[in-house]
């Protein structure tokens, strides 16, 4: 049975003539409704939320409409609105918090991380027949979800220069004390009893601060992945929902035919694998679900999608999923692209480059202003940090 599905689609805003940050989240969301675009955190990232759909056709004209409809309320004001991990620019307040007393509270309590959450990701929901089933399945899908993160990783760059990572927004997004590979649980009722067990302690004040890279929902009948940078490109999106359903729908079915999920209670390669997909993308080894041993990420992606023709095949997926798949392979991740860039130009080079690719087609043709009226903007050669 095909489930449905939808997204969350996080994004930064820009000021087209200096390329930086800028906490205006609420010039683009001007006249947007609110069911569908909304605030986050700090004041430079917006949200949309497309609606649910079975077909990978109508999530991606829907994720195509939601993303101009962003993008013409910002270009009115001299902005734009930018899909990725992380931007390379951040201008002064952009971290600013958003009036919310629940925001403003984690910023009080969390201090520099909560400053620092200059960060955006992708979240997809698939339904799921009921909670008990949802919570099981975690523990079947999480070894996949470093995956998914290389196939959207496109976040290389962090205040001007080049960290080494292919997403660095994991590594910022996993100081979060709840962030990370979700543990197993044999029921909705004991991953209740662990989530009310951390409010008790103090350490976070609501289900909603459950940061794992796989939970149920607490407002929806759906399993949430949460790994995925934000991606430049909506066909990476699109990618990312249609495994990720296969996935549910494959423990769904294991589930239902009276599977259990075999759990050995070592979750410290899930950590480790997160990092190394995190580090890498699709430029390296990832590490095997499998076999838990390095493999190439082309290899790994490619098996994942063997295991999953049967699911892909039933939703009518396999042929968009495999050509997506074999173009994110030779085209290489967005961090990997990004990098390209910058070595041939600069990292403004990078945020004309996420401008046009966040607008799609026709985006390379409106191109932001010309680097020669945006001289504030540091310049000079892309320096690593660190190894």
């Amino acid at each position: 049975m095909t489930l449905a599905v939808g997204v969350e689609e996080e994004f930064h805003v820009l000021e087209v003539e200096t390329g930086m940050l800028v906490p205006r989240a609420g010039d683009v969301l001007q006249g947007l409704p609110k069911r569908r675009f909304t605030t986050e955190l700090l004041q430079s990232i917006v949200e949309s939320n497309s609606d649910v759909h079975t077909t990978t056709d109508a999530l991606w004209a829907d994720l195509i409409q939601s993303r101009a409809r962003l993008g013409g309320n910002a270009a009115g004001n001299g902005l734009a609105v930018v899909a990725a991990g992380t931007v390379p620019f951040a201008g002064n307040g952009a971290g600013r918090v958003t009036p919310d007393r629940r925001y403003r509270h984690m910023v009080s309590e969390y201090r520099q991380i909560a400053d620092e959450q200059l960060i955006c990701g992708t979240h997809v929901h698939v339904d799921v027949p009921d909670r008990d089933t949802a919570v099981r399945m975690m523990c079947l899908i999480s070894p996949w979800a470093p995956v998914l993160l290389a196939l959207s990783a496109s976040s290389p760059f962090w205040a001007g220069a080049d960290t080494g990572y292919a997403s660095w927004r994991t590594m910022l997004w996993q100081r979060w004390p709840t962030a990370g590979p979700a543990g197993c649980f044999s029921d909705a009722a004991a991953y209740d009893a662990a989530v009310n067990e951390l409010i008790a302690s103090g350490v976070v004040t609501d289900p909603g601060m459950i940061y794992y890279d796989l939970r149920p929902s607490d407002h929806q009948p759906t399993l949430e992945l949460r790994v995925c940078d934000s991606s430049p490109s909506v066909e990476t999106v699109v990618l990312i929902a249609a495994v990720f359903r296969a996935l549910v729908m494959r423990a769904t079915a294991r589930i239902a035919a009276g599977g259990s999920p075999r759990c050995d209670g070592r979750h410290e390669w899930l950590r480790a694998a997160t990092w190394r997909a995190a580090r890498s993308g699709l430029e390296g080894d990832l590490i095997d679900p499998v076999s838990r041993r390095p493999a190439p990420a082309a290899r790994v992606v490619r098996t994942m999608l063997a295991r999953l023709r049967p699911e892909l095949e039933e939703c009518g997926d396999w042929e968009t999923v495999r050509e997506l798949t074999e173009k994110a392979l030779a085209d290489g991740s967005a961090a990997h692209r990004l990098r390209r860039v910058a070595a041939r130009e600069d990292m403004l080079a990078c945020v004309d480059e996420l401008i046009a690719l966040t607008r799609g087609p026709g985006g390379h043709v409106a191109q932001a202003a010309p680097k020669a009226a945006r001289q504030s903007v540091p310049r000079g050669p892309v320096e690593p940090i660190g190894g």
